[in-house]
C-alpha cells in the first residue's frame, strides 16, 4: 500500500472518533439546550439520556426543571405532573452538590405552583443561605423565588404577618447588597418591600441607590 492509500485508511479508521468526540452526550446535550431556554429540545435529549442507567438521574432532573419552566410559560397541568414523577423518581444520593442544588430549587417551585407558598420559601431559604451553592446569576434568580413566595403568603393574611414578612425581605436583601453590590434581585426587592411597607421614603432611597449601583449588575443594568 502505497503513502496515499495509507493516508486514506488512516482517515477513515480515524474520522467516526474524531466526529464522535465532537458530537455531546445527550446529558450534556440537555444541560446546554436547557440552558439556551429551549425546554422541548432539552426534553428530548434528556429521555435519550436516560437510556444510560448511570446517568439516568441525572437527566431526569434536567427534565423535571424543562417541565417546571414549561409550564411557567404555558401553565399546562400536565407539564407540572410530569416534574412531579421525575423529581419522585430520582435518587438525590447520586448527586453531585450543584445538581443537589438544582434539585432542591426545583422542588421549591413544586411547591410554589402548588399554591404551597409558605413551604416554598421555606425551601428556597436553605439554598440562599448556602452562599456557595449556586453562581451569582442563578442565586439571584431563587433569592426572587423566595422573595416572591413570601410576597404571595402574606398578600391574603393578616396586616402584622405582612409587615413582619417584608421586614424579613428588606434585611435579607439589605444582606446580600452588602455582600454582592450588583445583585439586581436585591436591589428591586429592597424598594419593593419597603413601598409594601408604605416606606415610601425608603423605597425611593432604594430605587435611586440600586439605579446607580446598576453598573455591577451581570447585565450591566440592562434588566
Amino acid at each position: 500500500m502505497g503513502r496515499a492509500g495509507l493516508a486514506l485508511f488512516f482517515l477513515l479508521m480515524t474520522a467516526p472518533a474524531v466526529f464522535a468526540a465532537d458530537k455531546p452526550d445527550p446529558l450534556s446535550e440537555a444541560r446546554q439546550l436547557y440552558n439556551q431556554r429551549q425546554f422541548d429540545a432539552a426534553l428530548t435529549a434528556a429521555e435519550r439520556a436516560r437510556l444510560t442507567p448511570a446517568v439516568a438521574d441525572r437527566a431526569d432532573l434536567i427534565a423535571a426543571r424543562a417541565y417546571l419552566e414549561r409550564f411557567r410559560e404555558s401553565a399546562v397541568p400536565g407539564d407540572l405532573t410530569n416534574a412531579r414523577e421525575r423529581l419522585r423518581r430520582v435518587d438525590p444520593q447520586r448527586f453531585d452538590p450543584l445538581e443537589r442544588t438544582e434539585f432542591i430549587v426545583g422542588l421549591g417551585e413544586a411547591l410554589y405552583f402548588d399554591g404551597s407558598y409558605g413551604a416554598a420559601a421555606d425551601v428556597f431559604e436553605t439554598v440562599v443561605d448556602n452562599g456557595a451553592a449556586l453562581p451569582a446569576d442563578a442565586r439571584d434568580r431563587v433569592l426572587d423565588w423566595w422573595a416572591i413566595a413570601i410576597d404571595r403568603d402574606v398578600w391574603l393574611g393578616p396586616e402584622l404577618a405582612r409587615e413582619s414578612a417584608y421586614q424579613r425581605i428588606r434585611a435579607r436583601m439589605r444582606d446580600e447588597l452588602t455582600r454582592r453590590p450588583g445583585s439586581s434581585t436585591a436591589a428591586y426587592w429592597l424598594a419593593a418591600a419597603a413601598r409594601a411597607q408604605g416606606d415610601l421614603q425608603a423605597a425611593w432611597g432604594a430605587v435611586e441607590a440600586g439605579w446607580v449601583r446598576a453598573s455591577l449588575a451581570i447585565d450591566r443594568g440592562a434588566a
